[in-house]
């Protein structure tokens, strides 16, 4: 990997992260279309950089995060609740993940799947009773937890599962993708320190690669800023139809690759 592949696999994590639409989908597609090899500090790059996606989410709900109030123990109790369900099953299914995560059809069907959940869950969960963050109880955060363990199967969006679980909570659309934005940060950092760890002979024995690291790290930072302010937006006044074709339309290119004769190295 160079600092030009660097830079456009971090472009593409920063605008996917937040977005129902897998930011892992998307970056398997973009590596294998820039002929990245699939080595270990690419699998290892990819992961890491979503530590510039989280800074986004600290920065962009600062006061959320950084203002200690009354409220605060309770939203950081929140956010330790849900994230326990995916680091249960994340650690316990590890090597499975791992393998999934080689298998492109896996990907593209799942995009396909949730693309055409994503063009119901409007209509499904219409009267929403939950407005603010502060209204979410500890079993309602717990059981969207569950929820976004859908997303250890790669291509189904970390987003998409965590947003559709606390609607199907009865959040509003805009809370629910909030609540999904802030459930990232203890569950990317948990990912991002285990990788790290797991890693770090890569980059004891090739110092070079934190450089790259660096700069990965910046790029999804400033391109998860925008893309966080643009979903909340777009989600408000659109809803999750239009991410739901986009979905089925990149599910179905993936497939009909695959069955093709192309290969798309994971």
């Amino acid at each position: 990997m160079n600092v030009f592949q660097a830079i456009i696999i971090a472009i593409v994590e920063g605008l996917t992260e937040f977005l129902p639409v897998s930011s892992t989908g998307h970056m398997i597609i973009v590596s294998s279309l820039l002929g990245i090899s699939k080595d270990e500090f690419t699998k290892l790059f990819e992961v890491v950089i979503q530590l510039g996606a989280i800074l986004a989410v600290v920065v962009f709900y600062w006061k959320k995060f950084l203002v200690f109030d009354k409220n605060r123990f309770n939203f950081y109790l929140k956010l330790a609740v849900a994230v326990i369900p995916a680091l249960i099953l994340g650690f316990l299914f590890s090597k499975k993940i791992d393998a999934m995560l080689e298998s492109p059809l896996t990907v593209g069907i799942s995009l396909l799947v949730g693309g055409i959940i994503l063009l119901f869950v409007d209509n499904w969960f219409k009267e929403p009773t939950i407005l603010t963050e502060e209204k979410i109880d500890i079993f309602t955060a717990l059981r969207i937890g569950f929820y976004q363990c859908l997303a250890l199967i790669p291509g189904t969006s970390r987003s998409a599962a965590s947003i559709i679980g606390g609607m199907q909570q009865k959040l509003s659309r805009s809370v629910a993708a909030e609540f999904s934005f802030f459930l990232a940060v203890p569950t990317m950092a948990a990912a991002t320190g285990y990788k790290l760890l797991k890693g770090k002979e890569l980059l004891i024995a090739h110092p070079e690669n934190l450089k790259l690291l660096l700069i990965g790290n910046i790029v999804a930072f400033v391109v998860a800023l925008g893309a966080i302010k643009f979903f909340i937006g777009a989600v408000k006044k659109y809803g999750f139809k239009m991410w739901g074709y986009y979905r089925i339309v990149v599910g179905i290119i993936i497939i009909a690759a695959i069955f093709m004769g192309y290969t798309l190295e994971v």
